[in-house]
């Protein structure tokens, strides 16, 4: 799917979910900008505000592309930046601090993960914002929260930082075993990100109903614990969740690549020695119970092998899910790139790059609705791009008014 390509265009007169929903976005390299992305893919404005020379952190990331002017864009920007407007204002000059008062009316949510107190130092917490429009509804995005006391508050914290807080390294982690940092890409920020969604909406339902606006609060530690859930559930219940539970939960390596299969039931342990040919196991001392399947995985390994023989990953799993068992093919870039499921669902997007013919790749938006359609997606927006489009509109400032502000760098 191509960035400003649309599905089921017998839907868009449906329009999107989130069609008429402003957001102000002071935001910052992925937990944030992630969840206004999805916001974004379901109808809303979003106006994302940048220092006018470094911009968003995110577009400082590596690898990345060069945008018109020949400035840095960093693949952290291009995957949670699309469907946005850029406005270019330097929040440390007064009267960009100014503007941005003035325009919070306009909005229905104002949307930060800077380090907390950082923008109520200069005159824009929710504090100070919630009398000048009562119906605002701000959300923070931060490692350890902005409500409350939190002994971690003034420690910088990015995905990895809540991800070994929320106890995620210590699950399956055998003793000994060196530490995998970031094991699935940035989930402390994408996840915090979704939180970060859910409670905007939840906000403005409360809106709906009593008519004031809050302060939504998302700490990335504790959207982790929830995230980690088994951690103290499992120290609860007497088990240690750095030890393997007691089912096959493990990758398979064939011939042509590995799979990934979870037996947890007995019934499924019978369906599996009968599909690769070792009938003889179910009465077998050694495989009765959950224990002996783990004490004997590499047996079992070999056998799942054996069985493979040529087929591919795809094939093996399809043949187990046959049999009505749980197993995956372990894919790598190329294979999630190509693959017919991904395709049809539309979870790749292709973004054109000013400086290579080949399009930078982003995953497409994963919430289906049967009567939205979805996209069009707009490329994310070149630094302050629209700074005087948006602030004409919102605000009616001319071409002389606009021309004296970037002059004194109030915006870019």
């Amino acid at each position: 799917m191509k960035v400003g390509d649309i599905t089921a265009p017998e839907h868009a007169a449906n329009g999107k979910p989130l069609d008429g929903l402003r957001i102000l976005a002071i935001e910052q390299m992925q937990s944030l900008p992630y969840a206004t992305q999805l916001m974004a893919r379901m109808g809303a404005e979003v106006v994302k505000i940048e220092h006018p020379v470094r911009g968003d952190l995110g577009r400082g990331s590596t690898p990345g592309i060069a945008d018109p002017g020949g400035r840095p864009v960093g693949g952290t920007y291009l995957r949670n930046n699309l469907n946005k407007r850029s406005v270019g204002m330097d929040l440390k000059h007064p009267k960009a601090v100014d503007l941005l008062r003035q325009m919070i009316p306009s909005y229905d949510v104002l949307a930060e993960n800077l380090k907390p107190g950082t923008l109520a130092r200069s005159g824009l917490g929710y504090q100070d914002l919630s009398p000048v429009h009562p119906g605002l509804i701000y959300l923070s995005v931060s490692g350890f929260g902005n409500l409350g006391e939190s002994p971690y508050g003034h420690w910088p914290a990015y995905a990895p930082i809540a991800e070994a807080m929320g106890g995620l390294y210590a699950i399956n982690r055998a003793e000994g075993e060196d530490l995998k940092v970031s094991p699935v890409g940035a989930l402390g920020d994408t996840g915090s990100g979704l939180f970060a969604v859910i409670g905007v909406l939840m906000a403005l339902r409360q809106r709906e109903r009593h008519g004031h606006g809050q302060h939504v609060d998302i700490a990335m530690l504790d959207a982790m614990v929830a995230f980690g859930d088994i951690v103290p559930n499992y120290w609860s219940l007497g088990a240690d969740p750095r030890t393997p539970t007691a089912i096959i939960n493990d990758g398979f390596p064939i011939d042509s690549g590995e799979l990934v299969m979870q037996i947890g039931r007995e019934h499924q342990f019978e369906r599996l020695c009968r599909l690769i040919g070792r009938p003889e196991w179910l009465e077998d001392e050694r495989f009765s119970t959950r224990e002996g399947w783990r004490e004997h995985l590499d047996e079992i390994r070999a056998a799942v092998r054996s069985w493979a023989g040529d087929r591919t990953t795809v094939q093996a799993a399809d043949d187990l899910a046959a049999a009505g068992l749980a197993a995956a093919p372990v894919f790598e870039a190329p294979d999630v790139i190509g693959d017919p499921h991904v395709a049809a669902r539309h979870m790749m997007v292709e973004i054109p790059r000013p400086d290579d013919a080949t399009p930078v790749l982003t995953p497409g938006n994963p919430v289906k609705m049967s009567a939205v359609s979805e996209g069009p997606d707009t490329r994310p927006a070149w630094l302050g791009e629209h700074t005087d489009e948006v602030l004409g509109a919102d605000l009616g400032l001319d071409a002389q008014a606009l021309a004296e502000l970037r002059a004194d760098g109030a915006i870019g």
